[in-house]
């Protein structure tokens, strides 16, 4: 299936795409069209983060991210906790939003936001940007199922018994491989 948003993607317009790719439409295939062109896309192809669609760009009901969650009933913790990271993200640019130094979700989204910018400038299309950015909402996806996890079973990661943090990473790896069967 063909998806169509403006141009220039980032971060929202990037996790959007991925959480797609990843949950949705594995074999999605993405277009962009030009900033106040939205009206020139194509008719075959679903559109988000597009003004006035279903699927519309983050306002009062959400970011278009958590708009794709709701749309397609994807009830997973750690995508609705990469969902809040994103919103506090979009809160940051639009707002001027500053998350405390107890905000987890907020501090991890004012370094997404770096990292989504600095993507953005240093790559020379949007497919380059999602190319480069999928990687980064693994991650950050793989994160979140591990700190759900863990905070679902109540386990705590071992004391290292061998220098390094190997004991840790090795405990989180099968942690993270347990809540993916």
């Amino acid at each position: 299936m063909k998806w169509v948003t403006k141009d220039y993607v980032h971060m929202d317009r990037v996790a959007s795409p991925w959480l797609i790719k990843r949950f949705i439409d594995p074999e999605a295939e993405f277009v962009f069209v030009a900033w106040g062109k939205e009206a020139e896309r194509p008719a075959d192809a679903i559109p988000f983060s597009i003004a006035g669609t279903e699927l519309g760009p983050h306002d009062a009901d959400g970011t278009t991210f958590q708009k794709i969650l709701k749309k397609y009933a994807i009830n997973d913790p750690a995508l609705e906790r990469l969902g809040k990271v994103i919103a506090a993200g979009v809160a940051y640019v639009m707002h001027g939003y500053r998350p405390g130094a107890d905000d987890h979700l907020g501090q991890v989204a004012v370094g997404l936001l770096a990292v989504s910018e600095g993507v953005m400038f240093s790559t020379a299309s949007d497919p380059q940007i999602l190319a480069a950015g999928f990687p980064l909402y693994d991650a950050l996806y793989a994160n979140f199922k591990v700190e759900v996890q863990l905070e679902k079973s109540g386990i705590k990661p071992p004391a290292p018994t061998r220098p390094g943090p190997g004991d840790k990473i090795d405990f989180l790896r099968q942690v993270l491989k347990d809540a993916s069967r």
